[in-house]
């Protein structure tokens, strides 16, 4: 399945990835606050959540790193990481928000990452994959440069819903359904199932050796 870079396309691909920037950015600001890092700090690690996933995307897929080729993004991500770090010293900004953002980051970002993969021709299976991974590959490089386990690797249902909720995106897109309802129907089961599973502790079996 391979999708033509329509004038459509291209403008719902810009402003899913945009918003996926900016919300990444404010999770990893979110969490870098958690650690008392400062200002520089508080940057890089938003600048890593919102542009990593996407860059490392970009280089396997062979295609321009989409915030070089356009710098709005790399603006985009500064900007978030600024207003929140602000905005934390005059309002009462919970931590818990941080799970919001992610969520909302993983959704975009899962979404965008399967359009990107499918226009540039990746199979349908491997393009949902790359979704998964440029949803959470940001959230690992936050979480590493923060010395904390990945969230990825032992939180309540993560990857797993943006994989199918990816999967879900290619199915709208094979049964002719407009692309921008396609991304918002998938966008929101991704974002909707990741707080639910937070909710009702939803996650899949952990490893364990027989006792």
């Amino acid at each position: 399945m391979v999708l033509e870079e329509t004038s459509n396309l291209i403008y719902n691909l810009y402003w899913i990835t945009l918003l996926a920037v900016i919300t990444s950015s404010a999770s990893g600001v979110l969490k870098a606050g958690v650690k008392q890092f400062d200002l520089f700090g508080v940057i890089i690690i938003a600048i890593a959540t919102g542009l990593g996933g996407g860059s490392l995307r970009d280089m396997l897929l062979d295609q321009p790193v989409f915030w070089i080729q356009d710098q709005i993004f790399f603006i985009a991500s500064m900007v978030s990481a600024l207003v929140i770090f602000f905005a934390a010293r005059l309002l009462k900004i919970s931590s818990k928000y941080f799970l919001i953002a992610d969520a909302a980051g993983l959704a975009t970002f899962g979404i965008a990452g399967t359009l990107v993969s499918l226009a540039a021709g990746a199979p349908v299976l491997i393009a949902s994959f790359m979704g998964v991974m440029t949803g959470t590959m940001g959230g690992i490089f936050r979480d590493v440069l923060c010395n904390e386990q990945p969230v990825v690797f032992s939180s309540f249902l993560y990857a797993t819903v943006s994989w199918a909720g990816s999967l879900m995106f290619i199915g709208l897109l094979y049964l002719h359904v407009d692309i921008t309802l396609s991304a918002i129907v998938a966008g929101l089961s991704i974002f909707v199932s990741r707080l639910l599973a937070i909710y009702y502790n939803i996650s899949l079996p952990k490893f364990r050796f027989k006792l």
